[in-house]
């Protein structure tokens, strides 16, 4: 897959993850793409915990008096409101989201999540991710399967994490994986690689459970 597709391709597949009157909290960075490839027949309530609730996709002509989570250009769907950040994460911390999406650096076989800080070098802050991984329904992340070859699927993360055991799914060009008690599980599969392809690109076991489905529709 060439490198400028893979961004878009994660978010699209993302974008499929939920259904008609979620409340969807969408991190920094790839996350902040899902907008643009929501169905049109499934309305979610998009989330931004710099003080949003409705955001909308990335408008036509940038307007920076809105921003999404990244900082980047965005705008306030139909009915959405611009809220308080006690309020935005008072919605987050009493469980009232239905998922979360956000990046990450590692994530590991237990659903431990690092995507904080690399010790080191300088980070911007934490952010919502904690209360995000605590409070949401679900922790979905979305990221490149490898960096610089690297595998970011590990046994174990190394990095300091940012919650432990909260993620429930990894979506990255390759593969759609689930975390389960008992590890992790490739359910979908990208047709350009194999099964072993996406294991050699992984440090953790993957439990694979027959044919995986094709991540492409």
């Amino acid at each position: 897959m060439e490198k400028g597709m893979i961004k878009g391709f994660i978010a699209k597949r993302a974008a499929k993850e939920f259904k008609d009157g979620d409340f969807v909290n969408l991190g920094i960075g790839l996350p902040t793409m899902i907008p643009s490839y929501l169905p049109d027949d499934v309305h979610v309530i998009l989330e931004a915990e710099l003080g949003m609730a409705g955001a909308g996709g990335k408008p036509e002509i940038n307007d920076f008096n809105v921003c999404d989570a990244g900082g980047s250009s965005s705008s306030v769907a139909v009915g959405g409101a611009f809220i308080d950040s006690a309020t935005s994460f008072g919605l987050i911390r009493g469980g009232h989201v239905n998922a979360t999406v956000l990046g990450a650096l590692q994530v590991d076989e237990k659903g431990n999540l690092a995507n904080w800080i690399i010790p080191g070098k300088m980070v911007p802050g934490m952010g919502g991710a904690m209360d995000l991984c605590a409070g949401a329904k679900k922790v979905i992340v979305t990221m490149e399967h490898t960096q610089k070859g690297a595998p970011k699927i590990l046994k174990e993360c190394t990095l300091p994490l940012t919650t432990q055991t909260c993620v429930t799914k990894i979506i990255t060009e390759m593969c759609v994986i689930d975390v389960t008690p008992e590890g992790l599980e490739l359910v979908e599969i990208n047709p350009e690689f194999t099964v072993e392809q996406v294991q050699a690109a992984t440090e953790a076991t993957l439990i694979v459970k027959g044919e995986p489905k094709s991540m492409i529709d």
